[in-house]
Formats: C-alpha cells, structure tokens, sequence
C-alpha cells in the first residue's frame, strides 16, 4: 500500500503497510471521514511523522487520541492549530515550562515548532470522530502507533521518552531504559495535574540536560 507518509519513516514501517489489519484500517478510517466530521483533515493523519522524520527523533510525547473539537487537530499530540485557544492539558504545559525554564507562555498553542527540532508527537490513535473522544481507538491505529513505537526502540536510542498518565505509561514496557531517558508523570490534565506529580518535575529541564549530556541541541519549549 502506498501511504503518503514521510520517507524515512516510510521505510521503517513499510512492513506495517501490507499487514491485513492496515488496510482495514485504512478502510474503516476512509468510511468514518465519508459518513461525517472527524479530525484531523485527512491530509493531516500523519503530521507528527511528516514534521520529524525518523533519524531526527530527540524526544517522544505521547498521548491518546485528537482532539475532537472543530478546528483544534492537526495531528500533533497536545497541540492545537494557530489561534485556538488551548486546551486545560496545554495550558498545564505551557505552565510547567514556564516554572521548569522561566521562558513566557508562549503565544500559540501550535506546536509545530517543537515537531521541526525532533520532538515526536505521537497520539496512539491517529483520527476521532468530531465530538467524540476515543471513538476511533478499535480501529487498529495502536497496533501501528505501537510499531513505530517499537521501531524508534530497535533502531535509535539517547532518547527521551516523555509519558504522561496511566495510558502513556502503559507504553513503556517497549522502551530500553538503560539506553533512554524515561520520564514518567501523570496526565497535565487539571483532573490530575491538581492532584499532583504534574508540576514541578522539571521534566523540560532535564529532557534538555539528557540531551545535552549525549552531545545534542536542545529542545527550545
């Protein structure tokens, strides 16, 4: 199957693509968009892996599905399109950096800056129906996600996994902790953030220092 997917990543995952769970993936998620609203544009489906291809990988976030609200998914996890307002989770981020770094609270929720110095954003599910979290995750997108997952395990390493909440954490079982750095904290979202073990982690702060550490630039939050 040809899937307009980033080259790089193309040939990692090229072995995905002709499995029989994909194409009926692909077919499930092609009648999903046919029947009504779902995010992100379709275009958009593999944007965390168009903006940061695979040997460019420094940092991995993950979260669970798109935000299913119209005009808020571009297919980067946590991140919103130029000029929505951010989101309760977003707003715990961009808080906590601002702690962490002293940086201001930057003006845009887009997080495509982030994407072009090598931080993967990568939901678990890749689509949602409008209005309705999680609504796609049987489709099969966490067998794929999952794969690249292990892909970046087999074949990269010095890299910073970034696993907010039960879900994400649960994603670290495939992760080589002696050759990464694994940092592990509930969700930003305020339900849990407020309860504690959100802020003051400092896990800007030290992805940073990792990285530095192993010889790389580090990220600008």
């Amino acid at each position: 199957m040809n899937v307009q997917i980033e080259e790089s990543w193309k040939e990692y995952l090229k072995d995905e693509f002709e499995k029989p769970y994909f194409a009926q993936l692909t077919e499930h998620v092609r009648r999903e968009y046919m029947a009504g609203a779902c995010y992100p544009p379709g275009r958009l489906i593999f944007n965390a892996f168009n903006l940061c291809p695979f040997d460019e990988v420094k940092v991995v976030i993950i979260g669970q599905d798109p935000y299913h609200e119209p005009g808020q998914a571009h297919g980067l996890s946590f991140s919103v399109c130029e000029g929505i307002p951010f989101p309760p989770s977003l707003q715990n981020i961009f808080k906590e950096i601002h702690d962490d770094l002293g940086t201001p609270i930057p003006q845009s929720g887009d997080l495509s800056r982030w994407a072009k110095q090598g931080v993967l954003l990568l939901n678990a599910t890749l689509t949602v129906r409008a209005h309705q979290a999680n609504s796609h995750a049987t489709l099969g997108w966490q067998t794929f996600t999952d794969a690249a997952i292990k892909a970046l395990a087999t074949h990269r390493q010095h890299l910073v996994y970034m696993l907010w909440g039960g879900f994400a954490r649960s994603k670290a079982y495939m992760i080589d902790k002696q050759n990464n750095l694994v940092l592990e904290s509930v969700h930003p979202s305020p339900l849990s953030a407020n309860r504690g073990g959100w802020f003051g982690q400092h896990q800007f702060s030290r992805a940073n220092l990792y990285l530095l550490n192993k010889g790389q630039q580090p990220i600008e939050w």
